[in-house]
């Protein structure tokens, strides 16, 4: 069994049974406010440190996506790494991460134990619906995962690009919606449509209505849209081992 569990705008925690993973760990405060979880271990004017939760896991890997500070920041990462963790990052983190992590491109693989991890293409297009243009080609990043006979796709901040042609079968896909610096509704309608996963789950929402996808979703394709509040936990399915 898989167990995903979601905090905004775009991490998320996964659990393989053997391996925890997360994907872009930032915390920022202002997600947080009224989430009755969180811990803080400095707020401003020293650099906010803090997590959603008291208690949660050390990573075996962590993957980010892009050096925006909602997506990597560099003591959130050192809350939740250990010695051995595997850190997966493009190059423009550098000047964010102050651990030794690994550069990496679109088109590259890393294997994990059970764990497949695939580098794919995430940015801003002229033609896309986000209304900033500030994620350029092979800068940032998305990542497809795969866990014994089960595929996770991590979109990144992008818009709907010809890429995600080339996924292949994904099981689930965490998909922005927000319009701003990532696709809005009805583009990443049209990206489920393309990439055809079985299960979607919405994130960097900003002011976009998660239950607008899912109609729009679930009234055009078989794909399932499950949006999670903060902390929200879904299980996909059995893994082969």
């Amino acid at each position: 069994m898989i167990q995903i569990k979601w905090f905004p705008p775009s991490w998320f925690q996964i659990k393989t049974g053997k391996k925890i993973l997360y994907i872009d760990p930032a915390y920022l405060k202002t997600y947080f406010k009224d989430y009755p979880h969180k811990v803080e271990f400095s707020t401003w004017p020293d650099e906010i440190d803090g997590l959603p939760e008291k208690d949660l896991e050390k990573a075996d890997i962590i993957l980010i996506t892009h050096h925006h500070k909602d997506h990597c920041k560099h003591v959130t990462v050192n809350r939740l790494k250990k010695g051995n963790t595997q850190i997966l990052a493009p190059e423009m983190c550098a000047n964010d991460l102050n651990s030794k992590y690994t550069v990496v491109k679109p088109g590259e693989e890393y294997q994990f134990e059970e764990v497949k991890v695939r580098v794919v293409q995430a940015y801003n297009t002229p033609e896309g619906h986000s209304t900033r243009k500030i994620h350029k080609k092979d800068k940032s990043v998305g990542y497809l995962i795969q866990i014994g006979d089960k595929t996770i796709y991590h979109a990144g901040d992008t818009d709907l690009i010809p890429e995600m042609d080339l996924l292949g079968e994904v099981d689930l896909a965490l998909i922005p919606i927000g319009g701003t610096f990532t696709m809005d509704i009805p583009e990443a309608v049209d990206a489920v449509k393309k990439i055809r996963p079985k299960t979607v789950i919405p994130m960097h929402m900003k002011e976009a209505d998660p239950m607008k996808f899912k109609k729009l979703v679930e009234g055009q394709s078989d794909t399932e849209v499950l949006p999670l509040e903060i902390g929200g936990e879904y299980q996909l399915g059995h893994s082969k081992e």
